[in-house]
């Protein structure tokens, strides 16, 4: 009898005790051989985001690789932080000359080891673009240097004119971010004045100037320009919308339906920008290429425009005003 009142009183105490926590392993299996599930989506790495390089595009999101729709880069999965690359430049002869060609020579260095860069990705279909202006912004061209074996860059070029040149370097550099480096060079000469271009606006219709073969031949375009709002104001979105007569025949250009150079007068502001937009609208004879600029300080700017239709390389130039938010 006491033995089984005994049994009762125990049985009654284990019944009250909190049950042991199981015992859980760092594998499939606990210490106590009890079975661990892991949700497999807890160990999945973050998706990877595919975007432009290109500072004006970096808008462009895709979820695999891929070309931007835009300006037709390849698609990186992320960039690092941008660091600018200096551009050296040396030139033979030393002292320029009016009308004697000059071989210019572009060295690139890494901010980070200060050695020469050697690598470099392909920039709508080329390794280096290069826009050279004068400082009275009539006289423009956009080519591309030479690379040698020691990574440096070579062109040859023919300054028309004395004065000042602005010299715009866009490049890539393996494992960095995509460059726009300006630099100037002086050609000096009879009349040689250091002044700021006096620009009146022009946003009147055009003919192209064309250029086929490594000669200059007649353009083959018809360009109308149209802005929203009509007056672009500094700091603040503006809508170009070229429109290109005839529509037909339009072929891309270096890997895009166009290329923009925008300079402020002074040549302190330059932008190199491709089409956000380009439609072929209903019943129209005509392309249009809508750029989105935001044109950073008033004045009057030179903006000039490539595309190429048929084989021939057009090139038309306006004249922007902006103002002021009145």
């Amino acid at each position: 009898m006491v033995r089984a009142l005994v049994l009762l009183i125990s049985a009654l105490f284990s019944a009250q005790q909190p049950p042991a926590p199981p015992a859980v392993g760092t594998g499939a299996e606990g210490s106590a051989g009890v079975s661990v599930s892991i949700d497999p989506t807890l160990a999945q790495e973050p998706e990877v985001e595919w975007m432009c390089p290109m500072p004006q595009d970096s808008d462009i999101r895709m979820k695999g690789p891929g070309k931007c729709p835009r300006c037709g880069m390849t698609l990186v999965p992320g960039l690092p932080e941008p660091q600018e690359f200096p551009v050296h430049i040396s030139t033979r002869p030393k002292v320029l000359r009016v009308g004697q060609e000059a071989q210019l020579a572009f060295s690139i260095e890494d901010p980070k080891s200060l050695k020469p860069v050697k690598d470099f990705e392909i920039v709508h279909e080329k390794l280096y673009h290069l826009f050279v202006v004068s400082q009275d912004l009539k006289f423009f061209k956009h080519t591309h240097p030479e690379m040698q074996p020691d990574g440096k860059f070579l062109l040859g070029v023919t300054f028309p004119k004395p004065g000042l040149y602005r010299i715009l370097s866009d490049f890539y550099p393996k494992g960095a971010t995509p460059q726009l480096i300006a630099n100037t060079v002086m050609v000096p000469g009879a009349g040689f004045k250091l002044e700021t271009a006096k620009l009146d606006p022009d946003l009147t219709t055009k003919q192209t100037e064309g250029f086929k073969d490594g000669h200059a031949v007649p353009g083959n375009i018809e360009v109308e320009l149209t802005m929203d709002p009509p007056q672009p104001i500094v700091g603040e979105k503006t809508l170009l919308f070229f429109r290109l007569k005839p529509g037909s025949g339009m072929e891309l250009y270096l890997g895009a339906w166009a290329h923009m150079m925008a300079a402020s007068a002074d040549l302190v502001d330059m932008i190199h920008s491709h089409p956000f937009l380009v439609t072929d609208p209903i019943d129209s004879d005509y392309k249009q290429l809508q750029f989105n600029l935001i044109f950073p300080r008033t004045g009057v700017y030179r903006v000039w425009v490539q595309m190429q239709r048929l084989g021939v390389v057009n090139t038309v130039a306006f004249n922007i005003p902006v103002s002021d938010l009145k």
